[in-house]
């Protein structure tokens, strides 16, 4: 019998430990460094200061986005969404993915891995409305469009956190005519229920169809 607890307890003790590490470097934003650097250098070639630019930013489901550039040809797009990035990493990195490009608008995802990572909607959209207040002070007439949480197969048990999180983005960008909220959950809906057919192997990362619903949404707000 007191092999089996010491033997529970060391296995609760290494789960523990291993989220605590996880948790710990998950707020470290000079993880993303060299990823940001990478991106500074791809775009010091391709990017056309003589088009307004349109920036697009955040974790994955941003870095993912593939051929946003040839979907909306009349603007010169800046992709720099960094895989696994929360709100936090984005306020560190604002000036190098988002301001230094001069953008007329900048659409922002984060928020998923951040309540994945256990933070509250409360932090969350603290850390949104300083990168907002940066965006706003460098340029003042740029258009901020906040990209609701999605939904997904792989973190649909912690969907009331999500939901709640988009009920403050909604409410945050209609007290500001300066912010928009692209609301990509409901799209991405059937029946109450996320659709399965939106995403790749690991339920978590959209496929093709899961963009394609998300487009007409984000379309909404370019032109």
């Amino acid at each position: 019998m007191l092999l089996q607890l010491s033997i529970l307890f060391m296995r609760t003790f290494i789960v523990v430990f291993l989220f605590l590490t996880l948790s710990a470097r998950a707020q470290d934003p000079s993880r993303f460094q060299e990823e940001v650097i990478a991106i500074q250098k791809k775009y010091d070639t391709l990017w056309d200061a003589s088009k307004e630019t349109i920036v697009f930013t955040g974790s994955s489901s941003i870095r993912l986005w593939l051929g946003l550039q040839g979907i909306f040809p009349e603007y010169h797009i800046i992709n720099s969404g960094f895989g696994g990035s929360q709100a936090s990493d984005l306020l560190a990195y604002t000036e190098d993915l988002v301001l230094k490009f001069n953008p007329i608008q900048v659409f922002i995802y984060e928020g998923d891995n951040d309540i994945f990572f256990a933070k509250k909607p409360e932090e969350i959209l603290s850390d949104t409305k300083k990168i907002i207040a940066k965006i706003k002070k460098s340029h003042p007439g740029t258009e901020i469009v906040l990209i609701a949480a999605k939904p997904s197969l792989a973190r649909w048990h912690l969907k009331s956190k999500y939901k709640r999180l988009n009920r403050k983005f909604r409410r945050l960008c209609k007290n500001d005519p300066s912010l928009k909220f692209a609301d990509v959950w409901n799209t991405m809906l059937e029946r109450k229920k996320v659709r399965g057919n939106l995403f790749i192997e690991d339920g978590l990362h959209m496929n093709a169809k899961g963009y394609a619903l998300w487009l007409p949404v984000i379309r909404t707000f370019i032109n």
